[in-house]
């Protein structure tokens, strides 16, 4: 069979049985990312005096929280990735001392499931840089909503409205296209080999 009469796996619908090596690199990940996020934490706070003047513009930085369901779902290829890696990683943040406690399982859940969405659209069947960022937006939304009636319940609805838009953006970029460049960049160390993300890499179609 010639390369023109190929499917590339990108843009096949992914096998529904879950491997082995699959759920251990989903999870590995998410806990890599969930220790990670309390050094982003720290970041954050040191960075929200920028935003004292219009506190909404702080969603530009929380995208990156999203980025473990990006990068599962993009080098597992299998519903459910992007939710589980969530979920665990937000479910480590508050045991090694997260600011924001238990509220981040809620948080990990809307974020993963957004990101769901994003492949979900498309029937699970691209695992390109538009449904990643697709999905990354769309978990910015659901967050967006999620801390109005959590942390911030006295914001007037522009200011809710502004705050979702700007947790779109940042989800878009820093977690989806982060994500994006994340996994392209582990392919082409050949750590992915024993995914379709890194066959693709390898045969020049990633």
């Amino acid at each position: 069979m010639t390369s023109s009469t190929q499917a590339p796996p990108r843009t096949t619908r992914p096998r529904g049985r879950w491997r082995t090596v699959d759920l251990i690199t989903v999870v590995l990940l998410a806990v890599a990312f969930g220790i990670a996020f309390v050094g982003w934490g720290a970041v954050g706070n040191v960075l929200q005096p920028l935003f004292s003047a219009l506190p909404p513009l702080a969603g530009l930085i929380y995208g990156f929280y999203w980025i473990p369901a990006v990068v599962a779902a993009l080098i597992v290829r299998r519903p459910g990735a992007a939710l589980l890696a969530e979920i665990v990683a937000a479910s480590v943040e508050p045991l090694l001392g997260g600011q924001w406690g238990i509220a981040t399982l809620g948080s990990g859940a809307l974020q993963g499931l957004g990101v769901e969405l994003g492949f979900a659209l498309l029937a699970y069947r691209r695992w390109t840089l538009l449904p990643a960022a697709v999905g990354a937006a769309i978990a910015g939304v659901l967050e967006a909503a999620y801390e109005w009636r959590l942390y911030y319940p006295e914001w007037s609805f522009g200011y809710i409205s502004l705050y979702a838009v700007t947790m779109a953006v940042s989800g878009a970029v820093l977690a989806g296209v982060l994500g994006w460049v994340v996994v392209r960049a582990l392919a082409r160390t050949g750590a992915l080999a024993p995914f379709a993300a890194g066959r693709d890499r390898a045969a020049g179609r990633g």
